[in-house]
């Protein structure tokens, strides 16, 4: 038994710490330690304090011998020294003494031939419900034989000295695969703690022959698999929550040569503008076991007001995926016939769908393009650019061509067919244009998935070079070709180009990429 192993084993003998409560328990705890308030709708409802976001700047991974050469050191996994960690490790091991700690054991992956055994202590009994409900629940006879491979520990209270733990700020969430440990402290967001667990599984499975992705997945009545690709809000929740397909996951996924598998046991679904009209599956799964985030609430009725950020934008709620009426238990699939790459493009240019050739979908996949706004809603602002390889560059520890090739084999070996979806706005840019209608959305997505796109009629767009269909049921044609949708055609064309010379700039990273691949994207004088 090495040392870390020895304190853990000493801080779980004490008799404050409490094993796999269940949810009532837990929830008992939270309001009695004031840690969290109860909802009208019977969710336990948390504030974050400053932190209402993951900290990617406060991410870092140990570097040592055994997987120093497999991680892809930079901006995204910055490096940490065994000794830091060591010392850091023991500081946060004492804060934790003779506090009332909270254990939960289960798992990461669906299928239990690449399943993670884990276990997340907790500072906050609200954190080890959202735990519980973001990771997969043991059944009684597994909880009896389970032995965690990684440990979570989070200590949101315990706050990191910079110049004495070499962290960047008090905030930390530090990676040691050696040592099979995940230290999280100084921030009280608990999705810290889901993605964490992701990225060990983004460095695991690849070396297994299993492809990770950041995407959500669900299942037709006849088994069909379909994979939604996209980053934060552009809609892989809201649209793989169909009341008409059998939800997989909503979030993180395994590829084996087997099929789809869900790395989690829950969903994490962004609150901001909810509505039971437009996402009814979401808004009916917030009720008593649900966790929510920085929602705003009054305090003597306990309504919630899910159109205020009086908090943040990135309001969210965790709730265990049998919540939703037609998952799929256990969550696990066959190998999926149709792949969407989902982006909100707050420029207006890209068609609200376009069929891709494998040449284009490796090329949207190693760009992963989304767009965000400068600002909020009150403001016209510019909309900003944004790119992430694989639509999850934060949470990749391996060089993301690993990824890309991974898919880029299954795609071809299993014939999937792949669309990309613009989710963002049409008829002018933000500010201008308005976001696309989401009913047209689960229209075409749902005509793609039913391969009700094979025979009719494309067109292909001069700059993108995407192929864009010129009818699908149940949307209006005219706004299947953006340019048409836009009262100013010279704006349209200037907003293309512009767009499009940003996808060649952040193209430039991937000069390594086959020349078909860096040929499938836009081209133009």
């Amino acid at each position: 038994m090495n040392p870390y192993e020895r304190s853990l084993q000493h801080l779980m003998e004490s008799s404050r710490v409490s094993f796999n409560l269940p949810v009532s328990a837990l929830i008992e705890k939270s309001l009695a330690s004031k840690e969290a308030s109860l909802a009208v709708n019977g969710a336990l409802l948390a504030t974050t304090g400053k932190y209402t976001g993951r900290s990617p700047h406060d991410k870092f991974i140990v570097q040592e011998a055994s997987t120093g050469e497999k991680i892809a050191w930079g901006d995204v996994n910055k490096p940490f020294t065994q000794e830091k960690f060591e010392q850091l490790f023991q500081r946060v091991m004492a804060y934790l003494q003779n506090r009332d700690l909270y254990v939960f054991d289960g798992y990461a992956g669906a299928d239990t031939t690449y399943r993670l055994p884990i276990r997340v202590i907790n500072e906050f009994a609200w954190q080890n419900l959202f735990v519980h409900n973001l990771f997969i629940r043991p059944t009684a006879e597994e909880l009896a034989e389970h032995q965690p491979e990684f440990s979570v520990i989070a200590a949101p209270g315990f706050k990191a000295i910079p110049e004495v733990d070499g962290t960047n700020s008090e905030a930390f969430i530090i990676i040691n695969f050696e040592q099979r440990i995940v230290l999280i402290g100084g921030t009280s967001y608990a999705g810290e703690m889901k993605k964490s667990i992701f990225s060990v599984m983004n460095f695991l499975l690849p070396q297994r022959d299993v492809l990770s992705m950041h995407c959500s997945a669900n299942m037709g009545e006849d088994g069909n698999v379909a994979l939604f690709f996209g980053l934060s809000g552009t809609g892989k929740t809201t649209l793989s929550a169909d009341p008409e397909r059998h939800l997989i996951g909503d979030d993180e996924h395994g590829w084996s040569e087997q099929g789809v598998f869900n790395i989690e046991g829950g969903c994490y679904a962004k609150c901001i503008q909810l509505s039971a009209e437009k996402e009814p599956q979401i808004f009916n799964a917030i009720r008593f076991g649900s966790v929510l985030e920085n929602v705003d609430m009054d305090p003597v009725t306990r309504q919630l007001d899910y159109d205020s950020n009086r908090y943040t934008e990135n309001t969210r709620t965790a709730y265990p995926i049998n919540y939703i009426d037609n998952c799929v238990i256990p969550g696990v699939g066959g190998h999926p016939t149709a792949i969407l790459f989902l982006t909100a493009d707050a420029f207006g240019v890209l068609p609200p769908i376009a069929r891709l050739t494998k040449e284009q979908a490796m090329y949207h996949f190693m760009s992963g393009y989304t767009s965000k706004l400068a600002g909020t809603e009150r403001g016209i602002t510019e909309p900003q650019a944004t790119f992430s390889t694989c639509f999850g560059a934060p949470f990749l520890p391996l060089d993301p061509s690993i990824y890309a090739k991974m898919l880029g084999d299954k795609m071809e070996k299993h014939q999937v067919e792949v669309f990309l979806v613009n989710t963002g706005w049409t008829g002018g840019p933000y500010g201008v244009g308005k976001r696309m209608n989401l009913a047209y959305t689960r229209a075409m997505v749902r005509a793609a998935i039913q391969g009700k796109l094979r025979n009719v009629a494309y067109e292909t767009d001069p700059i993108f070079g995407l192929h864009i269909p010129t009818t699908c049921p149940d949307v209006p044609s005219e706004i299947l070709q953006p340019r048409n949708t836009w009262q100013d055609k010279s704006e349209y064309d200037k907003y293309a180009r512009m767009l499009a010379n940003k996808f060649q700039e952040n193209f430039k990273h991937f000069a390594h990429a086959p020349a078909a691949v860096r040929l499938a994207g836009p081209q133009f004088d």
